[in-house]
């Protein structure tokens, strides 16, 4: 069967993207969840995987071109429906699966997580845009909106898009220039002003039209870093468990038993997920934030999800990523580390309904059996959907990963 290879939306902060190179050749054989393309974004570069079995008839776009989301990029000849996708449970994603890659090097600390200032993201390649179609705008109708609030001219407008399609984050991009340089004329744009702008747009999106609620919770950690202690004291360094991933287990496993924090809102109701893919907030080197998804979060036991955490902080960190971890994620989890913030409230990464933020543990007083005690103290906040839960339900759900981390052997 013959199908349309598109480039699919990788974020709602995303509407084009740059093609860089061809991973596959017209009569390669591909397989499900095999990369055919790399791609760049304001979040980096991405490999773009295959949706079914089967090989490549014919390449669409060029190299150097920066298409839309939903473009035809080429022709493949798919056997349908292919034996991966049709033993692999639904997703409301309808994604490929991707296979676990083994950590490249040591395993990095609850802090490769968190923000890092160190070195700089990968360099943004310039685009040669290919020309709309005759009619088409050269400026979207948001980004329109956003240059008159910018006090961009119409005229500076049509000479930067030079045939090409503006959209928000460039007229953002356009106006910090304008505003360094004084002119029209820049040098070669800072690809982390792109990424700011494209999550300053997501995040403003996602305030803008989800009612968001918020809930705390205050989590006894001492036995789950007693248990955590004991378990890394037995095995080899390279074997060491985090403390960020018995959070994000406790987290993935609250979010498969309670309904309505794990999936996505789309076309006016909630669509539940079939399978807890955890996304995990990364900082990018340099700056930026990304948080592709630990697929099948729930059902991996704490050894495989440390890897598959730790391969993840190491591909995002060298500027490769998934196009799978990216549309995938069903529920998000940040947080800012030991030396972060006591309480962090996260918004929510639309098209999902929740998001759980935690922060650093601290050494606080508690009353414990009716004496005060000096406890580790983890405190979690909830971010949720008000149009799919309320804060009943959203206590019950903090409540079940509280006593999940209390009682870290049954992770």
């Amino acid at each position: 069967m013959r199908i349309e290879f598109r480039l699919p939306s990788l974020g709602a902060d995303m509407d084009s993207a740059l093609l860089t190179a061809w991973l596959k050749k017209p009569g390669d054989p591909i397989a499900h969840g095999e990369p055919i393309v790399t791609v760049e974004t304001a979040k980096g570069l991405i490999d773009v995987e295959a949706y079914e079995n089967g090989r490549v008839v014919d390449l669409i776009v060029e190299p150097g071109t920066t298409v839309p989301v939903g473009a035809v990029l080429a022709h493949l000849e798919v056997e349908h429906p292919s034996p991966t996708a049709a033993s692999a449970p639904p997703r409301p994603d309808a994604t490929p699966a991707v296979a676990a890659a083994q950590p490249s090097e040591a395993l990095p600390p609850r802090e490769a997580f968190l923000p890092s200032e160190a070195g700089k993201p990968p360099p943004s390649t310039p685009s040669a845009t290919p020309r709309p179609s005759a009619g088409h705008p050269r400026v979207s109708p948001a980004a329109r909106r956003r240059a008159q609030e910018l006090g961009l001219s119409q005229d500076l407008l049509e000479q930067s898009a030079a045939g090409a399609i503006l959209h928000v984050a460039d007229v953002e991009q356009l106006a910090a220039t304008r505003a360094v340089t004084g002119s029209a004329a820049a040098a070669a744009p800072d690809p982390r002003i792109a990424m700011r702008a494209a999550i300053g747009a997501a995040m403003a999106r996602a305030k803008r039209e989800i009612p968001h609620y918020y809930l705390g919770q205050a989590v006894d950690f001492g036995a789950a870093r007693d248990w955590l202690a004991r378990y890394n004291a037995g095995v080899p360094v390279q074997d060491r468990l985090i403390e960020a991933v018995l959070i994000a287990k406790a987290v993935a496993l609250a979010a498969a038993r309670f309904e309505g924090f794990n999936g996505r809102f789309s076309d006016g109701r909630f669509e539940p997920a079939t399978a807890v893919h955890a996304g995990v907030a990364i900082a990018l080197r340099g700056g930026g934030l990304v948080a592709p998804a630990v697929l099948d979060a729930d059902r991996k036991d704490l050894p495989t999800l440390m890897r598959d955490f730790s391969a993840l902080v190491t591909r995002v960190r060298a500027g490769r990523m998934r196009s799978g971890e990216f549309a995938a994620a069903t529920i998000t989890l940040t947080s800012l580390g030991a030396d972060g913030a006591d309480v962090l409230y996260p918004i929510i990464n639309p098209p999902q309904v929740a998001i759980v933020g935690a922060g650093a543990v601290r050494e606080q007083a508690v009353v414990r059996d009716g004496q005060l005690a000096i406890r580790p103290t983890l405190t979690l906040a909830l971010a949720a959907d008000h149009r799919v839960t309320d804060g009943r339900a959203g206590s019950r759900f903090l409540r079940a990963i509280a006593e999940l981390l209390q009682h870290p052997d049954t992770l």
